[in-house]
């Protein structure tokens, strides 16, 4: 259980038909995987070779990611993210952030956004601003050409740098997330900050977490908040940012501010009290938790034999929030990493 005190997430308005569980936290926000399919292959998410990937007629269509999205909006979301695999890979992408950028929640515009390895980004981004995207999270570990080829089997690093540039170009609020690994790219945490200050971004560290497909994650691999801290300590004057609510990174002020890193600790310091999110595979099944090992199947609501049906929809996104649990346990004994990997679960 996280040893974070549960609270309800107080700092969004409740609708009526709000998504509440019994913990009393609502949830605004929907995650969902447009594919399984990555155009890297980090050695922490997905084997090089090996994979057993989604059929095509298995993924949800872009009309049934927007029916999905419609009724969470119904029901208080105000927020979804598109993740992967890579989304960018989806070639009717703008459609979908067409089709969800036109969304309201309790009259308001729902926030699209996009998780990205930012390889194909720089072609694609004008679209998908003019589609209605609002902001881009783009990950990238490292800033070496050797060990990025090393750590994503393919040398596309200068590709993953031009969607950064093309990203900060836009003007839009941009952060860059990367996952810290001991004796990986520890050893490059302040370049790191240095890259996203230079774009005028944010950078979040992610403690690694038990989620890559082959199952061999190993803790004492993984670097911890306290020890990120420590690195970015010896360089900038770190001052706690308060106000976090349901976001998943805490933030420090760099020397004072304005500018400020985050650290998204899942593992050492679990924030599941504040969650408000659910999960949406590329393939439609609905998780209450990242690390959830069941899911409930939206699929017999948006392909009924007479057509896609709401209240069944609705009913899924009740019941997954309902049995949502306290926390991940990823400190208990009992705790079990899920059969899918990252990159079919979605970030």
């Amino acid at each position: 259980m996280s040893r974070e005190v549960l609270a309800p997430a107080l700092d969004e308005v409740r609708p009526v038909d709000a998504l509440v569980d019994s913990f009393g936290r609502v949830h605004t926000d929907l995650r969902i995987s447009l594919t399984d399919r990555c155009s890297l292959r980090c050695t922490y998410c997905m084997p090089e070779q090996g994979n057993t990937w989604l059929t095509r007629s298995s993924l949800m269509t872009a009309a049934e990611i927007g029916r999905v999205a419609a009724v969470a909006a119904g029901l208080g979301v105000t927020s979804v993210r598109l993740t992967g695999g890579e989304p960018l890979l989806r070639r009717d992408l703008v459609d979908i952030v067409a089709r969800l950028a036109e969304l309201r929640s309790d009259g308001r515009p729902v926030e699209v956004t996009l998780t990205t390895n930012g390889i194909g980004l720089a072609d694609r981004l004008d679209e998908l601003l003019t589609a209605g995207l609002s902001r881009v999270n783009i990950s990238i570990d490292t800033l070496r050409q050797d060990r990025f080829l090393e750590l994503t089997k393919r040398d596309r690093l200068a590709d993953v740098l031009a969607g950064i540039a093309a990203a900060a170009a836009a003007g839009r609020p941009l952060k860059l997330n990367a996952v810290a690994m001991r004796g990986v790219n520890d050893d490059e945490l302040t370049d790191l900050v240095e890259l996203a200050l230079a774009h005028g971004a944010q950078m979040r560290f992610i403690e690694q977490m038990p989620l890559d497909a082959g199952h061999v994650w190993d803790r004492s691999s993984m670097l911890t908040r306290e020890e990120i801290l420590a690195a970015l300590g010896e360089r900038w004057s770190l001052t706690p940012v308060p106000g976090r609510g349901s976001e998943p990174a805490e933030r420090w002020t760099l020397d004072g501010g304005p500018d400020t890193v985050g650290v998204i600790a899942s593992v050492s310091a679990p924030f599941c009290g504040a969650c408000n999110r659910l999960r949406l595979t590329a393939d439609g099944q609905l998780r209450s938790c990242l690390f959830a090992t069941d899911e409930l199947d939206l699929m017999a609501g948006l392909r009924a034999p007479s057509g896609p049906d709401d209240a069944v929809i609705e009913a899924a996104l009740r019941a997954a929030v309902r049995g949502k649990q306290a926390g991940h346990l990823i400190d208990s004994p009992t705790f079990r990493q899920p059969a899918r990997g990252m990159n079919a679960i979605g970030g």
